[in-house]
């Protein structure tokens, strides 16, 4: 398992080194055009004067032009006399999350999802229903706030507690924004809330931050509370899910799932639709990082998670109730924006139908994990 997470980490790293090579290769284009630039100014006098000329006719002709022809007059114009602001941008691809990488997406299931990971227990039994790569160690993302949340609320300390976000709590990894402005005041319970719900980032920065001993002793009590659930495929690097190496299993997830759930704000907190904050500046309404929570109401959600990083792709954890019975759900890795909640529609239809045989990826032509 300790391998396992190694190697995903690795991946996720290598992954990132490869992403430097667009912006070398935008640099030395940027370097050539200077170069060009600096080349044109030092023209002489004579050869300005035929370009003016030369330019003069073409405006001429282009009158008689159709409207098209006149408008790449125009532009062609503006490259080489410099009015128009012409900017070449290098293409940067998307990386590869670290489930493309391992090649987990080519895992068949019978439901063709299009998550790479997807657990489905019943929450009483324990009985896993669906499993596809379920082993598969993997980054969570903002999955890891529902540990944060367990480490907040163990902690005792007053919910009604004023934290200040400060540069500290902004994302010098990931580069991400938020609705938070540093000086923003709320409460312990207020940071929890919208971290829970809406995902907020720097809400669970400064959590961590104002935890007894700081941050590397929060950090330390996320990993001791993952030990202490039996979840050892599990390491957290932060609070927020933005580091690639907050990495877990889906089987692990299930047990931290089920221990969030014995919470009632945690409960409470990431099914709420919206909620109101005043941050000291200003008041701020979030929502439910979740469609299927700000939907039509069709489903009986008692606990979730969103999570989304480059590397750990689209993710989902939930706990919801299908025909009377509890499930706990874990989607890991999906591509495309909606992809994890029709993936999650699709696992409810399947259960709805009766399930038939239990799906498991050893089930798959492929063996699986």
């Amino acid at each position: 398992m300790t391998l396992g997470t190694a190697v995903s980490v690795a991946v996720a790293l290598l992954a990132t080194a490869a992403s430097v090579a667009p912006a070398d290769a935008f640099a030395a284009t940027a370097k050539t055009h200077q170069a060009a630039r600096k080349a044109a100014s030092t023209s002489s006098a004579k050869k300005k004067t035929e370009k003016a000329a030369s330019a003069k006719s073409a405006n001429v002709a282009s009158a008689d032009a159709p409207k098209a022809s006149r408008k790449r007059a125009t532009l062609g114009s503006n490259v080489h006399g410099h009015r128009g602001a012409v900017r070449k941008v290098a293409f940067q691809p998307r990386r590869p999350t670290v489930g493309q990488a391992f090649g987990l997406h080519d895992t068949p299931d019978a439901l063709a999802l299009r998550s790479s990971v997807a657990y489905v227990v019943d929450q009483n039994t324990g009985e896993p229903l669906f499993d596809k790569n379920s082993l598969a160690v993997v980054p969570i993302a903002s999955i890891s706030k529902l540990m944060t949340a367990m480490v907040v609320l163990d902690s005792k300390s007053p919910m009604t507690d004023q934290l200040e976000v400060t540069d500290e709590d902004r994302d010098y990894e990931k580069g991400t924004g938020s609705r938070l402005s540093v000086g923003s005041v709320l409460s312990r319970e207020d940071m929890l809330h919208i971290a829970l719900m809406a995902s907020e980032n720097r809400a669970a920065a400064a959590l961590s931050r104002y935890y007894p001993g700081g941050r590397p002793a929060f950090i330390a009590a996320m990993n001791a509370k993952a030990k202490s659930l039996g979840m050892n495929d599990t390491h957290f690097e932060n609070s927020t899910g933005l580091s690639s190496s907050n990495v877990s299993s889906a089987r692990d997830l299930v047990k931290m799932v089920n221990a969030a759930y014995q919470y009632p704000m945690i409960r409470q907190f990431s099914t709420d639709r919206t909620y109101d904050v005043n941050t000291g500046k200003r008041n701020l309404v979030y929502n439910s990082t979740n469609a299927l929570i700000r939907g039509n109401g069709s489903w009986d959600i008692g606990l979730q998670k969103t999570g989304f990083i480059n590397e750990a792709g689209e993710c989902l954890v939930m706990q919801a109730t299908i025909h009377g019975r509890p499930m706990v759900m874990v989607l890991l890795d999906s591509f495309g924006k909606y992809s994890r909640f029709a993936d999650a529609a699709r696992l409810r239809n399947w259960l709805d139908a009766g399930g038939g045989e239990r799906l498991t990826a050893a089930n798959t032509a492929n063996g699986g994990t």
